[in-house]
């Protein structure tokens, strides 16, 4: 994690003026500015190189499906568990430092020169924390909105079950959101959900709920 230091936060400032400028038209991963813009292209000449697919998750994701004031320092792509390896070896000679992780731990890297860190959330894991592990595992690129080898971002519905999966506070923040910002899509996210896990969808009821309450709280 990088210091709060005043080059830092002025760095965060103008990113977030960046994306408010841009949300209208950043609509791919490519089109994220600066470093973050990037690393996106450098991991695409990494998937190209290996022929396999990924998509984003994570903060720009959330970022993408509408919370436009979710700013991130880190890139979260997701792996086929059986190229995972393939993508590391390839990372490592084309500008990206594999960092040392404990066992069990999911690989990360840092791209050399823009200092983003990527973090890889391989296929089949499963998310969540030592005292709540999450009742499914990561799913393929291809079932949550993978096409071809040039990143995309995850779509809006499993965007919502890794969040849930995942479990944490800022997670479930995250989720609330995007509810708050796509209500349209509320019922298509929850039908999505029932197809994944009973657990997902009660607890995304109780978002929906919360979500709610602060609407109303803020138009009071």
């Amino acid at each position: 994690m990088e210091l709060v230091t005043l080059d830092f936060l002025t760095s965060q400032l103008t990113l977030a003026d960046q994306l408010q400028a841009g949300k209208a038209t950043m609509f791919e991963p490519q089109d994220l500015p600066g470093r973050y813009g990037r690393v996106v292209k450098a991991l695409d000449h990494i998937l190209g190189a290996i022929v396999c697919e990924s998509v984003i998750g994570g903060g720009w994701a959330v970022w993408r499906h509408g919370y436009v004031g979710r700013v991130t320092q880190d890139v979260d792509i997701i792996l086929p568990a059986a190229r995972v390896d393939d993508f590391l070896r390839a990372a490592s000679v084309a500008g990206f430092q594999v960092l040392p992780v404990a066992t069990g731990r999911w690989p990360k890297l840092v791209h050399r020169d823009a200092r983003v860190d990527v973090d890889i959330l391989p296929e089949g894991q499963r998310p969540g924390t030592l005292s709540k592990p999450a009742p499914t595992t990561i799913p393929h690129p291809s079932r949550i909105g993978a096409s071809g080898t040039v990143l995309k971002y995850v779509r809006l519905p499993p965007l919502i079950e890794l969040k849930l999966a995942a479990g944490r506070s800022q997670d479930l923040a995250d989720v609330i959101k995007l509810i708050q910002t796509n209500p349209q899509q509320v019922a298509t996210i929850r039908e999505h959900l029932a197809q994944v896990h009973a657990d997902y969808v009660s607890e995304f009821d109780r978002l929906v709920q919360q979500a709610d309450e602060e609407a109303e709280d803020d138009r009071g």
